[in-house]
């Protein structure tokens, strides 16, 4: 499982809102604002569910990338750091993955 990934996609997204280009869909984004990001997290989460229940395994993890960008993107946006996020999840879950 390559989970370094996340942490390039976190970077990536940051780097956008540091440094905004014209032609990045994830600027825009940001730019558009809290209104369409709420929007775009509604929209993929309800597209992942009915892939769920309907869709190729290829479709629902399609669909759940989807979500985790525009999580990802929505986090950026609010100033919640992701790294928080997984600190919860450490928390919930302990370092040894078995449930506190």
């Amino acid at each position: 499982m390559n989970t370094e990934i996340i942490g390039k996609l976190v970077e990536t997204v940051r780097e956008r809102k540091r440094n905004p280009q014209d032609d990045s869909y994830t600027c825009k984004l940001l730019e558009a604002g809290e209104n369409k990001l709420v929007k775009k997290l509604g929209e993929e989460n309800a597209e992942f569910i009915r892939a769920f229940l309907k869709e190729s395994d290829d479709a629902v993890a399609g669909e759940a990338a989807d979500i985790i960008y525009h999580m990802v993107v929505a986090l950026e946006y609010r100033g919640v750091a992701f790294e928080s996020v997984l600190g919860v999840l450490e928390n919930r879950f302990g370092k040894s993955g078995i449930r506190k």
